[in-house]
């Protein structure tokens, strides 16, 4: 089981540790701004999620005899989503704090520009909360699992659910 769970979160890892490059670059570097790379990122996550089908997938074929339970189906996805949501935020850090420490300043820039002016109250509160929020390196791993987290264990649910013995 720790070997399939490696290999499929690693290669999930690393294509969404190339998308999140590509796609941060893409922020700073397009005059269209944040939506291609978010479209990019968006892609990139689903694209990396697929190693959770597949990798459950191997563990069925490869240690039940053809079959697996919801709950060892769940285990594996889980750990898969966890590890390539773990590379995720490794790499966003990486990021963050040595090629792009104005981020939230440019994002937040970005939201304003895009908002309506009766909602420009409400965004610019949402932006200066989200700048406090990146003050603290806990608090910018805890928002960056949240970006990707939920994404993977709801692809794993309905994995497990796809491929649990009948």
């Amino acid at each position: 089981m720790k070997n399939i769970i490696l290999k499929n979160g690693l290669i999930g890892g690393l294509i969404i540790a190339i998308s999140m490059i590509i796609g941060t670059y893409m922020c700073y570097y397009n005059p269209k701004g944040f939506e291609p790379s978010f479209a990019l990122g968006f892609g990139g996550m689903l694209f990396a999620f697929a190693f959770i089908y597949i990798g459950m997938e191997q563990y069925r074929k490869k240690n039940s005899n053809n079959k697996i339970s919801f709950g060892k189906a769940l285990q594996v996805g889980s750990l898969i989503a966890l590890l390539i949501s773990t590379i995720y935020v490794g790499v966003w850090l990486i990021e963050y704090y040595n090629f792009f420490p104005d981020f939230i300043e440019k994002y937040a820039q970005s939201e304003l520009a895009h908002t309506k002016p009766a909602d420009l109250a409400d965004t610019t509160a949402k932006m200066n909360t989200y700048k406090e929020m990146y003050k603290n390196p806990v608090m910018i791993v805890l928002l960056t699992f949240m970006e990707i987290l939920p994404m993977g264990l709801a692809i794993t649910l309905i994995s497990a659910l796809i491929l649990k013995k009948k």
